[in-house]
């Protein structure tokens, strides 16, 4: 099979003579073989698991998205993704990244939370008007 990963900015992956996927969905895992009919699968953030030849088991955590397989082509479409050699670095790196968007999160929420203030006091001065 061919794998494509993308992020909506890059192409996160892309290898040829894959041998199985494992992805998870709401509904659980489910395993892709070369002679699988085509399909399409919402994915939840998880491990996404392929198989190669050359690499063996590799290990990605992926943000939700969507999975397509259209003959032997398997294009996987999600929001984040980071790569591992074994689960334990993963684990690590996903901890480090969640941390980080946790910290970005919370001054979004701030921002925010000054814009829609600002904007109710003009609203409640115009109205007064």
């Amino acid at each position: 099979m061919n794998l494509k990963i993308l992020l909506p900015f890059q192409i996160f992956a892309e290898k040829s003579g894959v041998l199985r996927i494992v992805a998870g969905t709401a509904q659980g895992s489910f395993g892709l073989l070369p002679h699988r009919l085509d399909c399409v699968a919402v994915l939840t953030a998880g491990i996404l698991m392929y198989e190669t030849e050359v690499d063996g088991e590799v290990y990605i955590a992926v943000d939700e998205g969507v999975l397509v397989k259209t003959g032997t082509d398997v294009l996987i479409s999600v929001r984040n993704a980071i790569g591992g050699t074994d689960l334990v670095t993963l684990r690590a790196a996903v901890e480090e990244d969640f941390l980080n968007l946790d910290a970005q999160e919370k001054q979004v929420r701030s921002v925010l939370v000054k814009l829609e203030s600002s904007f109710v006091h003009r609203f409640a001065v115009f109205h007064r008007e």
